[in-house]
This record gives C-alpha cells, sequence and structure tokens, in this order.
C-alpha cells in the first residue's frame, strides 16, 4: 500500500529502502514484481537498498556497492548482466578486503 501511495503523484525519484526485509518470501516476491512494474510503467528513476544480492541483481539496472560509506563498485550493462550472487560477493571481497564466508553459505 505504502509503494502505490508513494507513487500516486510522481515522484522524481522512488527510495525503496529495504522494503521487503520484513516480508516472507512469497510476499517479497508479489512486492517486487508489482514494483518492478510500477517503475517500469511509471519510468520512474528508483533506488533500491537492499542486503539481498540476489534481488539486486536480478530487479536492479545498476549496482552500486558501498562499504564504510565510500563506492566501492559500480556495476551495469554487459558486466551486470554476466553477474552471480558468488561473482559479486569475491568483487566485493577484493576491493573492500572483507571477507563474506558466512554469506556465500546463506546465499547458495
Amino acid at each position: 500500500m505504502t509503494l502505490l501511495m508513494a507513487t500516486l503523484v510522481k515522484p522524481k525519484v522512488l527510495l525503496l529502502d529495504e522494503h521487503t526485509a520484513a516480508l516472507n518470501p512469497k510476499t517479497a516476491e508479489k512486492v517486487l514484481k508489482a514494483t518492478d512494474r510500477i517503475v517500469e510503467e511509471g519510468k520512474l528513476t528508483t533506488i533500491m537498498v537492499t542486503h539481498n544480492m540476489r534481488d539486486a541483481i536480478a530487479h536492479g539496472n545498476r549496482l552500486i556497492m558501498m562499504n564504510d560509506g565510500k563506492v566501492v563498485l559500480d556495476i551495469k550493462g554487459e558486466e551486470k548482466k554476466k553477474l552471480t550472487v558468488e561473482k559479486l560477493l569475491h568483487q566485493f571481497e577484493v576491493v573492500s578486503g572483507e571477507e563474506f564466508a558466512s554469506d556465500k553459505a546463506i546465499l547458495g
């Protein structure tokens, strides 16, 4: 409902901050499909903040990852099309020096 209300008057930028975080997987999938439709039909510039790598890859056309308040990855176009969660986490590990062994186990 909040997503619908946020788009009644076309915003310059739609900010979605973890908008599926508290939802069960089935409901989150429905919300993401509705979000994709609303964004596409309204031709909305959208910033979706998420910690879910699969959703970021599946629903974003440009991925920007930050570490300690700095952009460390900016992926779009052909590079984004070839991306998997594992490749994304590996790239992030390389540029940030952080390790995500536990995230890899959780994500796939």
